[in-house]
C-alpha cells in the first residue's frame, strides 16, 4: 500500500520561491592566504614547541638532506658498489626512523602516552639501536 499524501513535509517547500538562493561571496584564494598560514604555523612552532624538539626536527631535517642527496648521487653517477648505496641510504633511514621515535617519546605533549617511559631511557633506547643499525650497516659493505 502506498504511502498516503499529507500534504508539504518541512523538508520541501509549500511554494515555489521566485528568487533564487543567495549564494554568499566567496573570497578568492590568494598566495597571501597561504603565506598567512605558513607564518601563523611557523611562529606557533617558535613559540611553543620546546628546544630538544627543535634539535631532534633540525637532526631529522638533515637526514632528510642527506638521504635525498645519496639517492640523487646513485641516479647520476651510477650505484657500482650497490652494498655502500644500499648501507648508507638504509642507514639514514634507520637512523630518521629512530630520531622520529625519540621525539615522539620525549615531546612534552606525549607525556600520557609514554608514563612509563622517562628521557633518559628513550635517549637510551635510541643510542643502542643507533648503535645497532650502524653495526649492521657498516657489515653490510663489507
Amino acid at each position: 500500500m502506498p504511502p498516503k499524501n499529507r500534504g508539504p513535509t518541512p523538508s520541501t517547500p509549500s511554494a515555489p520561491s521566485s528568487t533564487p538562493p543567495k549564494s554568499t561571496p566567496s573570497k578568492p584564494h590568494n598566495a597571501s592566504d597561504a603565506q598567512d598560514i605558513v607564518l601563523g604555523v611557523w611562529n606557533k612552532y617558535q613559540e611553543k614547541t620546546p628546544q630538544r624538539v627543535k634539535l631532534l626536527d633540525c637532526f631529522m631535517a638533515f637526514l632528510v638532506v642527506v638521504g635525498v642527496l645519496q639517492f640523487v648521487y646513485c641516479c647520476l653517477v651510477g650505484n657500482f658498489p650497490f652494498n655502500a648505496f644500499l648501507s648508507g641510504f638504509s642507514a639514514t633511514v634507520g637512523q630518521f626512523v629512530l630520531t622520529a621515535s625519540l621525539r615522539i617519546q620525549t615531546n612534552p605533549e606525549n607525556k600520557a602516552e609514554f608514563k612509563s617511559i622517562s628521557n633518559e631511557r628513550a635517549f637510551a633506547d635510541f643510542v643502542f639501536g643507533s648503535l645497532l643499525l650502524h653495526f649492521f650497516c657498516v657489515n653490510f659493505i663489507n
